[in-house]
């Protein structure tokens, strides 16, 4: 009989909560909000098959997040690292001053960051140059040519010719799990235990806090590192609260997502191991602010996002997602820490981070790749809802075992091979379109919206488009409030949300996308 009880309760719960959402989503919105979405939201929660998982007619129940193969998997028969040497000009072109432009600080690579990955992860690190071979331009949503054609690294550029508005849509689809959406065979090998660092301090036991006052600005202002270089015409918002991190998994019961396994499933970090190589290439970014500022911004792609879960509903799932992390250092001294997660981040102060010897240990969320300084559940919080990201010491990753590296000029657009890896191509960070699919209409059976946030949302733009001109640390120019403790105080993130996807600012399409004659921006 409570079965019996629970389920019009459920039903009518949820119609409640949803109109009460949407009064609340009225209230706050801008005038002019479009009535056609609303009128859309309701007939999807009339029909929609997600609605159905809340009152227990689930579709495809318990259907496994593990990718198992897909029409268009070809691994092991292209050669991924003959795309990774295939830059011009040749280090025998460089002039001498050429050389010294590309020059990497070995600073930079002696503080370079290791990365927990989850040890329940299903979606791994991933080479952007096998991502091009399973995906296919596409204008919106019509294919950019006529027959089947995948650019590569270094003519992917070329596709800026059709304007903004290209996504590398995937040739499978992504509910089947394609072998390559999830970059299983990108696991980071287990380190050979003599190549353990043992004299260095490992913080395996390391209770997850570090206690100190928040100085937010206000102990960095007068420091020459804090604001740095010409930084982007207009700020971009990057007022962050403080976070929380709660103890526990944040799980969720929907078929869609088995992402917090038990503990016994997870990965074992045992307590002198060192980070393993990954398949999958990390990108370096290193960038002169001038007056001893150095950034350098290291990027991991992954070919999905798998979005997060509240009311018991998925949001944010996208192919193709760039995430970062940045050390900026002030003659050679590591002074910060910047890192991504969602659309916000959090900037630490050198000294605060966790560390294995001299450098950095990061933490990347399951599902969703957004880093954290610690382990354990961090909650934010959309208009209408409280996401969980997860992270804990699963496989531990050293990007710098397989990364390629450049050097970029910030003021002149200029990214250059590093004196590290010469023959490492450019051409693909030019491309101004999305990594991914566009957001699905719909019309589209895998597609729902609730509040104005989608189930699939665009893929994301590239590693030009994070603001690597930033003057300050953090992701944007306004407020950045430099960290020196880990752990909580109770406060949790707010988040707009990601409607449909990110799209570029103004500011960048103003600065990267070439204009018409008529002076319009295509």
């Amino acid at each position: 009989m409570l079965t019996g009880r629970r389920l019009p309760i459920a039903v009518v719960t949820t119609l409640l909560s949803f109109f009460t959402l949407s009064e609340v989503r009225q209230y706050l919105a801008p005038s002019g909000s479009n009535s056609s979405e609303a009128r859309e939201e309701l007939s999807w929660i009339a029909s929609s098959h997600s609605c159905g998982t809340w009152i227990g007619e689930t579709k495809n129940e318990q259907k496994s997040q593990e990718p198992r193969g897909g029409a268009a998997d070809t691994d092991g028969d292209a050669d991924l690292a003959s795309y990774w040497i295939s830059g011009k000009p040749k280090p025998e072109d460089w002039s001498g001053d050429e050389r010294v432009l590309r020059e990497i600080p070995q600073y930079v690579l002696d503080h370079a960051p290791y990365v927990h990955l989850f040890s329940g992860e299903n979606f791994w690190p991933c080479d952007i140059a096998e991502h091009l071979i399973h995906t296919t331009p596409h204008l919106n949503y019509t294919p950019a040519y006529s027959r089947p054609y995948h650019p590569n690294l270094t003519n992917l550029d070329e596709l800026n010719d059709y304007g903004r508005f290209v996504y590398l849509k995937s040739d499978d689809n992504v509910e089947e799990r394609p072998r390559w959406l999830g970059g299983s065979k990108n696991i980071p090998s287990n380190p050979d235990s003599s190549d353990s660092h043992e004299d260095d301090e490992v913080w395996i036991d390391w209770d997850g806090r570090i206690d100190g006052k928040n100085e937010h600005e206000q102990g960095y202002r007068n420091e020459g590192w804090y604001d740095a270089g010409l930084g982007d015409t207009k700020d971009r918002g990057s007022i962050r609260p403080d976070p929380a991190t709660e103890e526990g998994a944040a799980s969720t019961d929907t078929g869609e997502g088995e992402e917090l396994l038990d503990r016994e499933r997870r990965w074992s970090v045992s307590r002198r191991a060192t980070g393993g190589r990954s398949d999958a290439p990390a990108v370096l970014i290193v960038i002169n602010k001038g007056n001893g500022i150095v950034d350098a911004f290291w990027f991991y792609f992954y070919s999905y996002n798998l979005g997060n879960v509240v009311l018991n509903v998925r949001f944010g799932n996208h192919v193709g997602d760039w995430e970062h992390s940045v050390v900026r250092f002030q003659h050679g001294v590591p002074k910060a820490v910047f890192l991504s997660e969602h659309n916000f981040g959090e900037a630490y102060s050198y000294q605060a981070v966790e560390k294995i010897g001299k450098r950095p240990v990061i933490y990347s969320a399951t599902g969703t790749h957004a880093m954290y300084a610690v382990p354990g559940s961090h909650p934010y919080v959309l208009p209408w809802g409280l996401l969980h990201d997860e992270t804990d010491r699963g496989p531990l990753w050293d990007p710098l075992l397989n990364s390629h590296s450049y050097t970029y000029d910030h003021v002149n657009d200029t990214l250059r091979a590093s004196n590290h890896t010469p023959l490492a191509p450019t051409n693909w960070f030019y491309f101004n379109g999305h990594w991914g699919d566009k957001s699905y209409p719909l019309s589209d059976s895998r597609q729902y919206r609730f509040a104005g946030q989608y189930h699939y949302v665009n893929g994301p733009l590239g590693p030009r488009f994070k603001n690597l001109g930033r003057k300050r640390v953090c992701q944007g120019n306004e407020q950045c409030v430099i960290k020196h403790w880990l752990g909580g105080e109770g406060r949790t993130r707010r988040w707009k949300g990601v409607g449909r996807g990110e799209e570029m600012t103004e500011e960048d399409r103003r600065r990267f996308v070439v204009v018409d004659e008529d002076g319009g921006v295509p």
